[in-house]
């Protein structure tokens, strides 16, 4: 416990040499008294600024007064009044960057701990909530059928907040489970999944319904929804398509897209011994890319078995976009961490199994169009690293079946769906947000773009 009130409560964690060859959650998180410590840090500011960095504007100084109060019951409602996945935001939004980083007490030490406070709060409610509890209130309808594609964490919050507002929603799920991103792309280290299914059936229990193994633009059409008498539809299918290099030997055995690594991991289960799940039992990886999905996917190849894990990135570490908590958790694991350095060409063995990957060292210029310093080549430097498994954390683009099916639509160069600042597309009635119109982003912007949805959603129905 952290005696001085310029420094957070420390958060309880596994020890790296033990967490990183098991996927437990590495965080523990806070206990009753160092959540009360932590809260009682907040200066309680008229004007919080904590809530305008806080992309579903929750209500931040009222909750965390009453968690000090220990009325943690009452911190959770007041939490759940914005935001839809509190345990969930609680454990991988990039608060630093958001709310935390507008926070006063910041200004002269650590900001106050919101997510982890967000994260104890819901975790409470969670452990405490009784079955009579599940008999919820659903709230009345009003008749108008909404539908919703992709039950990621965009397509939660437009359903849920539609729900509260009297729609009848149902989310359409191409995937065996819900939860989009949630449930493929985060480890079960940072984000357990039995956490994500207690948020979503707590949607289902409040009405929302929601249909798996349903592609639409394959299964049924944007066209055939409104048919079927939904009023309006909200795409929110993530961005799934990977991105890669194209250099020399990427399509040899042994390369993995991020995306498709980390599905195997999550969704498929291939870190228990009980699932029949294909995967390259690694010794050396080296995952190229420096964001949270290349850190996800390092630590995820660590905990399969790896003996060496290189993340290779072509800026410095002050340029990586990664969260610094997931560096430094990275770090404490034995990921070995190779900067300003870019890969050129893979080479793989008579039998087309990756074997080496080539990169030469790169120097940084002026900042480029991202506000990053532009890297360059350094001439002859080129170098291998040994590695049977190469993984590419490059980014991702939304896939285009929405857009290619559904008249009217229209999507910029690359492949994002253009809206306005209501999330209305070009056709009316539709609308869309979270990573199909950004392009890869975080949990809470796609939340926000839901909840931006919804009312707007709300304002067309309500106005035929």
């Amino acid at each position: 416990m952290a005696d001085n009130i310029s420094v957070k409560v420390p958060m309880p964690e596994q020890p790296p040499q033990v967490r990183n060859k098991n996927f437990e959650e590495v965080a523990l998180g806070y206990d009753k008294t160092s959540a009360g410590a932590e809260a009682k840090r907040c200066l309680q500011c008229k004007d919080p600024l904590c809530v305008n960095g806080c992309p579903v504007k929750v209500k931040i100084p009222e909750f965390i007064k009453l968690t000090a109060e220990e009325k943690f019951e009452e911190a959770y409602l007041a939490v759940t009044a914005d935001n839809s996945l509190p345990a969930v935001c609680g454990r991988v939004c990039p608060q630093e960057s958001q709310c935390e980083k507008f926070c006063i007490r910041g200004r002269r030490g650590d900001p106050v701990a919101i997510g982890r406070l967000e994260r104890f709060v819901a975790d409470h409610h969670m452990a405490n909530e009784k079955a009579e509890d599940d008999k919820v209130l659903l709230p009345l309808q009003n008749g108008q059928k909404v539908a919703v594609i992709g039950s990621g964490p965009t397509g939660l919050t437009c359903a849920g907040d539609l729900n509260r507002m009297g729609f009848d929603v149902t989310i359409f799920e191409s995937l065996h489970k819900p939860g989009g991103v949630l449930v493929y792309g985060i480890p079960e280290f940072r984000l357990p999944k039995e956490i994500v299914s207690k948020e979503i059936k707590k949607l289902e229990q409040r009405g929302v319904k929601i249909v798996l193994n349903a592609a639409v633009g394959r299964a049924v059409s944007v066209d055939e929804l409104f048919e079927e008498g939904f009023k309006a539809v909200y795409v929110g299918t993530g961005a799934g398509t990977p991105l890669f290099m194209k250099i020399p030997g990427e399509s040899l055995l042994g390369v993995y897209s991020a995306n498709e690594y980390l599905t195997r991991v999550n969704l498929m289960k291939a870190y228990l011994p009980e699932y029949d799940t294909p995967i390259k039992a690694a010794k050396r990886v080296a995952v190229v890319g420096g964001g949270n999905v290349a850190m996800d996917a390092a630590r995820c190849a660590l905990r399969l078995g790896a003996e060496e894990v290189h993340v290779i990135y072509r800026r410095g570490p002050e340029e990586m976009p990664a969260r610094a908590e997931e560096v430094h958790h990275a770090r404490e694991e034995g990921i070995i961490f190779k900067f300003l350095c870019n890969p050129v060409a893979l080479y793989g063995d008579e039998k087309d199994h990756v074997q080496s990957i080539e990169c030469v060292e790169m120097e940084l210029k002026e900042p480029d169009s991202s506000g990053r310093r532009r890297p360059a080549v350094k001439e002859g430097s080129n170098f291998n690293i040994e590695a049977d498994a190469v993984i590419m954390a490059l980014g991702t683009s939304p896939n285009p079946i929405i857009e290619n099916t559904t008249k009217g639509l229209t999507a910029n160069d690359k492949g994002c769906i253009c809206v306005d600042e209501k999330m209305c597309t070009a056709r009316p009635g539709v609308y869309a947000g979270g990573d199909t119109v950004t392009g890869a982003a975080t949990v809470i912007l796609a939340m926000g773009a839901g909840k931006t949805a919804a009312e707007s959603i709300a304002e067309y129905l309500n106005s035929i």
